[in-house]
């Protein structure tokens, strides 16, 4: 057994992990990987020659380099009940606001919450497709990866065009009391599930990946509690129309990422 360490500078995002996750699989030889986000590292356990390994990676242009290759043992696979309890409890948390973020959205004539619940909704798919890719098929998480990849872009879409019809329209200034302690209570949502993530201390690339979509979670209810500040202040609906585009175009990225998975 060989462990092969590669130090891939683009490899910045959970959906590039997984489009290297969904290379490497196919591959025989290839019997683990575990990567190392911050790091930009991944470590590929497999069976003799390193080069179809680091071919395959290649194809992906994302600047790879190969650093070494040793000889090691294969560490001990993770519990993968633990990973799906913990994933499970994760989904269920973002669902529910999703559906709570999109109700008080629309009735307190809020873009801001309305997209963050669709992100709420986009990372309940991340979790889904995690759950996925706990012990499942590579093409069973490329068809469920192409059905939400399209689902989530057709709600972003959606919401950019009703963001543009307030911004040209004379529609009324949301409430922004409704904001503040929806986003509040979305944040302690999205920390309980980070601290959820992390008591796994996994290195599965589907565990780190929803642990990255749930730290970015936490910014945007920070984003959308100030815009809910700001149209106090300011007594406006741009600081709110301005933070749920800002929120759907991340879910549109992550909605062509997803696609990317399913190639």
């Amino acid at each position: 057994m060989f462990k092969s360490t590669f130090i891939i500078s683009q490899m910045d995002c959970p959906s590039e992990e997984q489009m290297i996750r969904m290379k490497l699989e196919p591959l025989s030889q290839v019997k683990h990987l575990e990567f190392d986000i911050p790091a930009r590292k991944l470590e590929v356990f497999h069976m003799g020659d390193v080069y179809p390994i680091h071919q395959a990676i290649g194809e992906l242009k994302l600047n790879d380099q190969l650093e070494d290759t040793v000889e090691t043992e294969l560490p001990t696979a993770a519990n993968e009940d633990q990973q799906r309890t913990i994933l499970w409890w994760v989904l269920g948390i973002n669902f529910g606001f999703f559906v709570i973020e999109m109700t008080t959205g629309w009735i307190s004539r809020s873009m801001g919450l309305i997209a963050d619940s669709l992100d709420m909704l986009a990372d309940s798919i991340v979790y889904g497709l995690s759950l996925v890719a706990v012990g499942a098929a590579l093409s069973r998480k490329k068809r469920v990866a192409k059905i939400s990849g399209y689902f989530q872009m057709g709600l972003a879409l959606i919401g950019f065009s009703e963001v543009l019809r307030r911004f040209f329209s004379d529609s009324a200034t949301p409430l922004f009391q409704w904001m503040i302690i929806v986003s509040l209570l979305a944040l302690a949502g999205n920390m309980i599930s980070l601290w959820l993530i992390n008591k796994a201390k996994s290195k599965e690339a589907h565990m780190q990946a929803s642990a990255i979509f749930t730290s970015n979670d936490i910014i945007v209810n920070g984003g959308v509690i100030l815009a809910g500040i700001m149209v106090y202040f300011l007594e406006s609906k741009w600081p709110d129309l301005i933070i749920g585009g800002i929120v759907f175009a991340f879910v549109l990225r992550g909605a062509v990422r997803i696609l990317n998975l399913s190639k």
